[in-house]
Formats: C-alpha cells, sequence, structure tokens
C-alpha cells in the first residue's frame, strides 16, 4: 500500500468521497511534512467518514478539532477521532509540522457486525455518544502503548512486509482493547441539544460545500438547516469557532489553494471559480488567510505537489 498525502474531497454532506483502502484490506496512511516559515498545502477542512482515525505528531503542532472539542497536540502525542465525528486539522503557522495518520474501518479489527470482536469492543467505542474523540496526550499511563500501537500500525501498513497486514491489525486490535477499556466507563448520552447542534453543522456544512461557488448569505445558509440566523451564528460559534461567512471564506480559500497547486489555471480563473468574482478582492482575503498571494503560494508549493 502506498503512502499517500492528505488531502479531502467531500460529498454533498460533508462526508469524505475518498476510499481509504480497499474493500479488501479498508485502512490507508497519510503523512504531511511541512518545514518551518513554509506555506502549507493547508489543513484538512472540516469533514467526517465512518472510519476511525488515529494521528500523530512526530515534530512540531497540530491543531485538531473534532466537533466541540479542540486540541494543541505537540511532538509526541496524538488523538483518536470516531467514526462520524466531524473533524478538521491545521498546523500553526510559520511552525513545522510532522504529522502521520491512519483512517481505518472498524470492520478490519472486529469483522461483521455479529462477530464477538465487534459487539464486545467495537460497538461500545461506536455506540457511545460521548466518545467523539481521545486526545493522547501522555497525561494518562496507557496513552504510551495506545501511541505506540499506532505508529506500529503506520510503520507495518507503509513497509509492506510480508505479513503487514497481520501486524497491522494486531496494531489497532491493541489500540481499539485500549480505548474501550479506558474511554467506555461514561455510557450517558450528550444532551439533546449539543446533539441537535451536531446534525445542524452537518447540514449547514453539506449546503456550503455544495453551493461554495455561489453567492451565500447566513439567511440562505440557516434556511438549509431550518434554523433562524441567530441559531446559524450559535451553532458555528459553538461548534467550528466561526461565522458562517467566515467559514465560507475559509473554504473557497482552501479549494483555490488547491487548484493553484493542482492546476495551470489562471489566479483570476480560480478565484471565480471559487466565488470570489472580484480578482483583487480574492487576493486580498488569500492574502490575509494565507500570508502571500495567490501567485506567491503557487510557486512556494510548486516543488511539494510535484513530490505528492
Amino acid at each position: 500500500m502506498s503512502l499517500s498525502y492528505c488531502t479531502c474531497t467531500t460529498d454533498t454532506q460533508g462526508r469524505e468521497l475518498a476510499e481509504h483502502g480497499s474493500a479488501l484490506f479498508p485502512i490507508a496512511c497519510y503523512e504531511e511534512n511541512i518545514p518551518e516559515n513554509a506555506v502549507p498545502f493547508e489543513a484538512v477542512p472540516w469533514h467526517w467518514h465512518e472510519e476511525w482515525e488515529a494521528i500523530l505528531v512526530k515534530k512540531g503542532t497540530a491543531i485538531v478539532s473534532a466537533e466541540f472539542e479542540k486540541y494543541t497536540l505537540k511532538e509526541g502525542q496524538g488523538i483518536f477521532v470516531n467514526s462520524g465525528v466531524l473533524h478538521e486539522v491545521h498546523m500553526e503557522k510559520g511552525l513545522c509540522c510532522h504529522t502521520r495518520s491512519i483512517v481505518f474501518h472498524p470492520r478490519l479489527v472486529g469483522g461483521t457486525i455479529d462477530s464477538i470482536l465487534w459487539q464486545k469492543y467495537l460497538q461500545p467505542l461506536l455506540q457511545n455518544t460521548l466518545l467523539k474523540s481521545v486526545c493522547l496526550d501522555g497525561f494518562s499511563p496507557w496513552h504510551k502503548d495506545a501511541l505506540r500501537a499506532i505508529e506500529d500500525a503506520w510503520e507495518s501498513v507503509t513497509a509492506e512486509f510480508e505479513g503487514y497486514e497481520f501486524f497491522a491489525r494486531n496494531a489497532l486490535s491493541c489500540l481499539v482493547l485500549l480505548l474501550k477499556k479506558h474511554c467506555t466507563s461514561f455510557q450517558s448520552s450528550l444532551s439533546e441539544g449539543r446533539l441537535r447542534n451536531t446534525e445542524r453543522i452537518k447540514i449547514m456544512l453539506q449546503f456550503i460545500h455544495r453551493h461554495y461557488a455561489e453567492e451565500l448569505t447566513t439567511s440562505l445558509i440557516a434556511k438549509s438547516a431550518m434554523i433562524s440566523e441567530s441559531e446559524c451564528l450559535r451553532c458555528f460559534h459553538a461548534a467550528i469557532g466561526t461565522t458562517p461567512i467566515q467559514y465560507v471564506r475559509q473554504f473557497r480559500i482552501q479549494k483555490a489553494a488547491e487548484l493553484l497547486c493542482l492546476s495551470q489555471k489562471k489566479a483570476g480563473d480560480i478565484g471565480a471559480e471559487c466565488g470570489f468574482e472580484d480578482s483583487s478582492y480574492f487576493t486580498k482575503i488569500f492574502r490575509e488567510i494565507k500570508g502571500c498571494t495567490p501567485g506567491e503560494y503557487r510557486k512556494q508549493n510548486a516543488h511539494a505537489i510535484q513530490t505528492k
């Protein structure tokens, strides 16, 4: 299995479209290594998928948001993100960051839903509405074992030695066992309000990801979830920490950054394609978010993208 780099294409519901691994071996490894003071190929935007995800920070700092929680992860730390949880990853501006992540389907470890492994160990994790994510910051004694299991699985899959599938599955089984043992003692559900907000955010992100190139207002975004503008603003602030329109601008710039690196289109055409009718305004917003012009971004990332 070849090593991949983090890109994220979603459907109209914000669900990631990428197939992680294959039906026979549903796991994929990703790596980002951004040097100090580099203009990054940007973070992974808000999305969700059925698979579990485990992220390790090998160097520098990564900021991971998982629905209502935000974590600043340093070298040697990591995080586990549960199935169906909205999340995003970005790096601190100007600082180096080297991350490794594994995205794998629960069936790789548990087999089918009628197996004892699935029912005894996986189901408690999948059905626990409190368990959105687990920050593996090293403060708990078992975190070291969990981080080692993630590292072992990543190294096995990327090395592809004889029998690596067994080694990877064994390492991830150890991770699941640790999570089940230490993270499922609290079985009470999240408040109805928190669950409702999560579903509303997914609907509104779905709308934005589908219509980002069009003219969008807070009113239109709110209507997509059948809520008021004030409720829309509250949901975005609580879940994502920004306003709907700020998120739209950031998402448009993210899409523009990808096109700048992956196509030869003119910057002005890319801006228009991503919802910026005025090229000077596109450049202004791009500079605010990325710290450079679209042309500078394309030039600084040309070599990195060619090697992917």
